[in-house]
């Protein structure tokens, strides 16, 4: 995990957002905004540079250091026989960077807390909203990701099932978050350890079954039985070559549309866990992420039905590799649990057995009369698509530190065993020894005397600069803002800020002068009257990758965006604007200490609406989003 080390004014915290930025909001709130100095975006094009201000505090701010360490975290999970290993001293490890031993700088054992933790909200002041996460003071949360996109729905009413089942038996105190996946990811519930309050959202139609992309659809096994009841040759008069490839063909077209469906949802998949990774990474300590999935291949393997079994081979390791230290670097292990339990072979499933007999088809066209048994073909093509799938999951347990739970009905009980292995562990620091942030993978060993020890911690990391966009960073800033933006999606945590939304008629307006005309892209084509709305936004400048300039200013590019929704889910507005911020050494240490004020402005029709927040680092590609409910009046 690259940390870097803001050396802030004196007296400053090193989290000034969660401490200071709320003070600094309320004061500037209390004052006139057309004196505070925020930086007024809403009418400017979208790569127009807003004009810069200077903040009203007055006191003398020494100019802000910045000294980059490549600090590294890596917790460790010690069992023996099944159960954690308490009470291990920094003694008791060693730690290795691509085979060289380091010196532990700081080194803290995690336990299960002994009283039930409790998530504090955070106290804002009226109408106003953060993209801060809410979680509890707890050594360890748990997300549960319900993974409709690569589970049928039999599997999915099967997991909730057990999930409400084991909502009835939670230690009490359990931090639990709830997300879906089907076509984009869904967060349902935030962290809470308010059982009713999660098991009301397992019976809610938000976590029923959801749509899943071509996961065992059909269209494989409608192929083979065309070919396994197709009339024969001889009671037909057909040629049987012909038949032969007639049926070759029908089962090579459909492996490539299911090829094509498995390499859409994989990259779905990948993008959902990078977005989860994202989010999840704006709250400190462990994050065990239980994922019930059922279906998730990460090489499509030659196949050997068909008449070109390398065709649609492809590999996907070093993007799970790319995405599994996404999650690492966020603190993230994944546990994933197989939500198709134990498995029966095809030939023994009484829903292909039909009645009775045993069915044969053509199987080559190099010995058209050769008939293989439909069952052992099966049974060969699942067993290898059921192993694929297995060490897909295990690979992506090994890669975080977590742990997989394979072919097991036990669904419940690997979810308590889950959250009692991510809850005790340990968490070793080191800061690499003369390595330079060069960007490439770095492996991480840990060793200890005992061999009975049993031992799981991400695999290593890339030591990437903070400030710098990587190539080991996947997604485009388009794609990035893209999914701020998109409804109900969990908010992006990368940047941090706080909003205060209010409509401009508010009394505190009154001698703010509005800008002439509509605000909003699409203000012109929105049915009835129109609302006018005042966005104020104060982002945490240390969540900003600001450049120093050859001139010494200060720089980052930031885009904005604003997309409203109404009751109905449909996009009825929109804004977008960039801008670039410049500033000197004073401005800028200012700017950390009190946050990065930007004004935005938008119209929203009248009703029952959904205004979502989002802010991009263009450079960094950061992002940071919020979601925020609006009764706008006449």
């Amino acid at each position: 995990m690259n940390l870097r080390v803001n050396m802030l004014p004196k007296g400053l915290p090193m989290h000034p957002f969660r401490h200071i930025t709320i003070l600094a909001l309320a004061c500037l709130w209390i004052s006139a905004f057309a004196a505070s100095g925020l930086y007024a975006v809403a009418q400017s094009p979208a790569k127009q540079a807003a004009p810069a201000s200077t903040p009203t505090a007055s006191s003398a701010v020494t100019t802000v250091l910045h000294a980059n360490t490549n600090l590294v975290l890596v917790d460790v999970v010690v069992s023996e026989h099944g159960n954690a290993v308490h009470g291990l001293t920094q003694g008791n490890f060693r730690i290795f960077d691509n085979g060289r031993e380091q010196t532990i700088s700081s080194f803290d054992e995690h336990r299960p807390a002994e009283a039930p933790a409790v998530a504090k909200p955070i106290k804002l002041p009226p109408n106003t909203y953060t993209n801060l996460p809410v979680y509890p003071e707890a050594t360890s949360v748990n997300v549960l990701l319900l993974d409709g996109l690569n589970t049928i729905s039999v599997d999915q009413v099967y997991v909730r099932r057990k999930m409400i089942e084991y909502m009835g038996k939670v230690k009490p105190g359990t931090s639990l978050a709830i997300f879906t996946l089907s076509q984009r990811l869904r967060m349902i519930e935030g962290f809470t350890t308010d059982v009713a309050k999660l098991s009301k959202a397992f019976q809610s139609a938000k976590t029923g079954p959801q749509d899943s992309l071509d996961v065992n659809s059909g269209t494989t096994d409608a192929m083979n039985n065309l070919a396994n009841y197709a009339p024969t040759p001889a009671g037909r008069g057909m040629d049987p070559n012909a038949l032969n490839m007639a049926v070759s063909q029908m089962n090579q077209f459909a492996a490539d549309v299911t090829a094509s469906q498995d390499q859409i949802r994989i990259r779905m998949t990948l993008d959902a866990l990078q977005q989860l990774a994202r989010y999840l990474n704006a709250i400190p300590g462990r994050k065990n992420l239980i994922w019930f999935s059922s279906s998730f291949p990460l090489a499509l393997s030659p196949d050997s039905t068909v008449s070109s079994p390398f065709k649609n081979m492809q590999n996907y390791a070093d993007d799970a590799r790319e995405t599994s230290e996404m999650l690492s670097a966020a603190r993230v292990a994944v546990y994933p649990v197989d939500a198709e339990g134990l498995l029966t072979p095809p030939s023994m499933d009484a829903a292909n057995r039909g009645n009775g007999k045993q069915a044969q088809a053509p199987t080559g066209l190099n010995n058209p009369n050769t008939a293989l048994p439909t069952g052992m073909s099966n049974d060969s093509k699942a067993m290898s698509e059921t192993l694929a799938k297995q060490e897909s999951l295990k690979l992506m347990a090994d890669l975080t530190g977590g742990k997989a739970y394979i072919d097991t009905n036990g669904l419940k009980e690997a979810v308590a065993n889950a959250v009692d292995n991510g809850a005790s562990y340990y968490t070793i620091s080191y800061v690499p020894a003369a390595e330079k942030l060069d960007g490439q993978f770095h492996k991480i060993q840990v060793r200890m005397n005992k061999s009975s020890y049993k031992l799981a911690y991400r695999s290593g990391y890339y030591a990437n600069s903070p400030d710098k966009l990587s190539a080991h960073s996947p997604g485009a800033p388009a794609s990035r803002m893209t999914t701020a933006t998109l409804l109900g999606a969990p908010p992006e945590t990368q940047i941090l800020f706080l909003a205060r939304v209010l409509p401009a008629t508010d009394p505190q307006f009154k001698d703010l002068k509005m800008p002439d005309g509509p605000a909003g892209e699409a203000s012109k084509d929105v049915k009835g009257p129109l609302h006018r709305y005042i966005v104020d936004l104060t982002i945490d400048s240390h969540t900003l990758a600001f450049e120093k300039t050859p001139e010494g200013a200060h720089k980052v590019s930031v885009e904005f965006a604003l997309v409203a929704y109404d009751s109905n889910f449909n996009q009825v507005n929109f804004l977008d604007r960039g801008v670039q911020l410049n500033m000197n050494d004073q401005r800028y240490a200012r700017a950390l200490a009190t946050g990065t004020p930007v004004r935005l402005a938008i119209d929203l029709p009248a009703g029952e609406d959904i205004l979502r927040i989002a802010v991009q680092d263009t450079a960094a590609n950061r992002a940071g989003s919020v979601e925020i409910p609006l009764t706008v009046t006449q």
